[in-house]
């Protein structure tokens, strides 16, 4: 006999203010089926779970009904403390009436209804719950990083010195990322490099560390604590084994046409090459699509100078495949595309760069060896203007409507800088806001205009012209004192938007997670699950998620290691039992569900079945693997005969729910 218990929360004020909770009790006790029906102020505390199974006690509950907040916040609260009562987990439903009623609604006896509907729906899908069992499963104990910036390096450092194998992936021939390729870092104003190095080679010459430079990965496989992973090492065209890094091959190549990304495209490189000096691992990398060899065939000159006989033109891509127990994903990030701010003058002035590019011109590793220079003179500069939120904070179309995060400091970062080294250059910085929340952020923002002075006007700079002659004319607005200016800098460094990684969207679909309309990751839950994403054994580690600073990058590296460090020292994981099954009877044998499954959780088996009309015959019918199965419903969608069910969330359960609906 069935024994509906229903409990509804106020959530505080949450519910309450806007749910008549009295009025959704009242309606479950007239509900058949429904033995007790209460509600609590805070359901999800202790005293609210020591209500539930006081009643389960008293009463005899053997299933449960919660009306409450998204089942993304307590579905497992409220199932585990249905378990520790006796009562099956999976015969456990809650109804959404914080996000779906109380959020979104504003009239109270609107969202009193609509929470009223909600219950009964889940009253009817209780009703018809079965008991479900979990399985195991077992944990493969490696950890796969995609990403090798300074999140996916502290990442797999973090996971390495538990004493786990981690597998580095990064697409470029160096780990490093874009921290490499700065000077300096707010608000200490320390050696980029001299805190990056250090940890490049304790990746490097971890033992539990393996890196892939150069690769991709292509395809990934099974679940959380079983995942399978192809990952696609390019061709170098150098032999790594044998190459000393001497770098001749680098300063003979005779092909020099392509610009190097490492120095954001500020000075050209030759078609092989080494990223920069501390590159790991400092093998040089052919590139293909600007070497004469592979071009046209006529070159060979890397090949003739090198002492190892190191370079290979025959080298193919190599696949390796292999298992995972966990996945972090540090792919970083971009800058935005400026094709779109002509208005500033992008594209038509050497003059007018981004702040990247000025971190490379300031670097002493970089194209100037460090000596500021306008790029079309080659002279030092005597007025540099930064532009603050160039594509940040953009409502017209062509920018991100997000706060970029760390422009404001790295802009007081280079006019210090600047000023500091070339006292006779006069440095302008126009913002619409200055945001400088972190610890002594504020006092290093002010420190440039109190002890370097340099130039804030808080204003937006309409338009950028740029003269015959190369000189450049900007106009600008300031908004405190309404005037309108116009300088003729021989600088402008445009601090263009932090985007999402152009290879986040694909590593998504790779992993199944998910991403916001700007690119970024998704996390599970902003508060409570910051570093998982809502594919279980897939975390989130730095600017992959969002913009954030280095200290910021370097916290999240380190809790999404703690994160897949907890997974990896399970030995085993209960399955969920919410999986596909076939009713063989009816199933016609099509393969649709075995093209759809993105587990490879189905296969087609030829079969003696009994059908409708009770005689025996062969065929193929579909057969799920349990312990693959993560219960997506996929299958169910793309069956056409209707043989394919979900346990847990059948048709029946779910058209019970949508009648009940229709009351």
């Amino acid at each position: 006999m069935q024994k509906i218990g229903v409990f509804v929360c106020w959530c505080g004020s949450n519910i309450a203010a806007t749910v008549d909770v009295a009025r959704v009790v009242a309606a479950a006790q007239g509900i058949p089926g429904v033995a007790f029906a209460a509600d609590y102020r805070y359901m999800c505390s202790e005293q609210g779970q020591q209500l539930i199974a006081d009643a389960v006690r008293q009463y005899g509950l053997n299933r449960i009904v919660v009306c409450s907040c998204s089942p993304r916040m307590h579905e497992k609260t409220f199932r585990t403390c249905a378990e520790r009562c006796g009562v099956n987990p999976y015969q456990v439903e809650i109804a959404n009436i914080r996000e779906q009623c109380a959020w979104i609604l504003k009239d109270r006896e609107q969202a009193t209804q609509k929470a009223v509907a909600l219950l009964k729906a889940a009253v009817a899908k209780v009703q018809l719950d079965t008991p479900l069992q979990p399985g195991e499963s077992a944990v493969v104990k490696r950890a796969l990083v995609l990403g090798g910036g300074i999140a996916g390096i502290e990442t797999a450092l973090d996971i390495a010195d538990a004493g786990y194998p981690v597998d580095i992936v990064e697409k470029e021939p160096s780990i490093g990322g874009k921290m490499a390729q700065l000077d300096k870092t707010f608000p200490t104003l320390d050696c980029s490099a001299c805190i990056l190095t250090p940890k490049m080679v304790d990746a490097a010459q971890h033992p539990n560390i393996r890196i892939f430079t150069y690769s991709e990965v292509e395809a990934v496989r099974g679940f959380v604590g079983q995942f399978e992973a192809d990952i696609r090492k390019k061709a170098r065209s150098v032999k790594a084994d044998i190459c000393s890094g001497c770098g001749i091959c680098t300063t003979k190549c005779p092909s020099r046409q392509a610009g190097s990304e490492f120095d954001a495209g500020l000075r050209k490189r030759g078609a092989i090459y080494i990223p920069f000096a501390q590159a790991i691992p400092k093998v040089p990398v052919i590139d293909r699509a600007h070497c004469l060899r592979f071009q046209t065939g006529k070159c060979g000159v890397c090949s003739l100078v090198c002492p190892n006989k190191a370079i290979d033109y025959t080298q193919q891509d190599e696949i390796v495949t292999e298992q995972y127990g966990a996945i972090v994903l540090a792919t970083g990030f971009d800058l935005l595309d400026l094709q779109h701010f002509g208005d500033l003058g992008w594209g038509r002035s050497k003059d007018i760069i981004t702040s990247l590019q000025l971190e490379r011109l300031t670097n002493a590793g970089g194209p100037t060896e460090g000596h500021l220079v306008c790029p079309s003179t080659g002279r030092q500069p005597k007025q540099v203007v930064i532009v603050s939120c160039v594509g940040s904070r953009d409502t017209s179309g062509r920018g991100k409507t997000y706060c970029s995060k760390i422009c404001c400091m790295y802009n007081a970062k280079h006019a210090m800088y600047i000023r500091e080294k070339y006292p006779d250059t006069d440095v302008t910085v126009f913002y619409i806001d200055v945001r400088t929340p972190g610890k002594g952020f504020d006092e290093f923002q002010r420190r440039a205009v109190e002890e370097y002075g340099v130039h804030y006007i808080r204003g937006l700079v309409g338009k950028v012209d740029v003269h015959r002659d190369g000189t450049l004319h900007l106009t600008a607005s300031d908004l405190n004192s309404g005037r309108q200016l116009e300088m003729e800098p021989d600088l402008i460094v445009l601090a263009a938007a932090v985007t999402a990684s152009p290879d986040a969207r694909k590593v998504a679909g790779l992993v199944t997670a998910s991403i916001d309309n700007d690119g970024f990751y998704v996390e599970a839950h902003p508060k409570l699950r910051p570093v998982e994403s809502p594919t279980a054994g897939v975390f989130l580690s730095g600017m992959c998620q969002g913009p954030k600073d280095i200290p910021e990058t370097v916290s999240q590296a380190g809790a999404a290691a703690v994160k897949a460090i907890g997974l990896l020292s399970k030995d085993k994981l209960l399955t969920n039992p919410c999986t596909a099954w076939c009713n063989e009877t009816v199933c016609s044998g099509c393969r649709s569900c075995v093209q759809v499954c993105p587990y490879g959780a189905i296969e087609a088996v030829e079969k003696t079945v009994v059908t409708l009309e009770g005689k025996k015959e062969q065929r193929s019918v579909a057969v799920v693997n349990e312990a693959l199965c993560q219960g997506c419903g996929a299958c169910t969608v793309a069956c056409p005969s209707g043989a394919m069910d979900l346990k847990g969330f059948s048709n029946q359960e779910i058209m019970a729910e949508v009648d009940a609906l229709c009351w």
